[in-house]
């Protein structure tokens, strides 16, 4: 039960940290080009026109839509992080797997990113200040779980060079190396 409430905590605290850091990039960007809350705003009619919904909504109910969905968004991705993380502690070799599958999804998302910003309203946003904002969110998420989980570095080191059950490795629990 303890882990299950260990995964939940870093996940939250991971993926709020991460809405706020992207939260914050667009708002700064849109302050600097003189309009605030651009971003929030027509992510969130964009959202709201793919749901089907109320497209005479009032901005401000527009932005704090956007809002709970970009923080309930962030809160899903960083769960799913944390149960990575918490299984690689026992299982080395899924940390291997999921920065081979994080790497692939980066750089999808920048392809798709590059597509869009073709569209009629993507294009009004810059593709490089969402990329930037994802860049930003990865760098604050994965500190955060670096930095709570420090023997992270030691297992990701050890998948990736294939060594993921070796005897005399690091136990995460105890930090006290375990012999076979």
């Amino acid at each position: 039960m303890r882990n299950r409430d260990t995964i939940v905590r870093d996940g939250i605290v991971a993926g709020v940290l991460g809405a706020t850091a992207v939260a914050l990039w667009f708002f700064i960007v849109d302050l600097i080009l003189g309009r605030p809350f651009y971003t929030p705003l027509g992510l969130g009619r964009g959202l709201i026109s793919v749901l089907g919904a109320g497209h005479h909504d009032s901005s401000v109910a527009v932005v704090i839509a956007y809002t709970a969905f970009h923080y309930a968004a962030f809160i899903g991705v960083a769960l799913l992080a944390a149960v990575i993380v918490h299984w690689g502690h026992r299982v080395p070799g899924v940390l291997a797997g999921a920065f081979v599958l994080f790497v692939a999804i980066e750089i999808g998302f920048y392809a798709y990113s590059s597509i869009l910003a073709g569209s009629r309203f993507f294009g009004t946003l810059s593709w490089m200040q969402v990329t930037i904002g994802n860049v930003i969110a990865a760098i604050v998420m994965g500190v955060y779980l670096w930095r709570t989980h420090p023997l992270l570095g030691h297992e990701l080191d050890l998948a990736l060079k294939g060594e993921d059950d070796v005897p005399g490795t690091v136990n995460p629990t105890d930090g006290v190396r375990a012999g076979r």
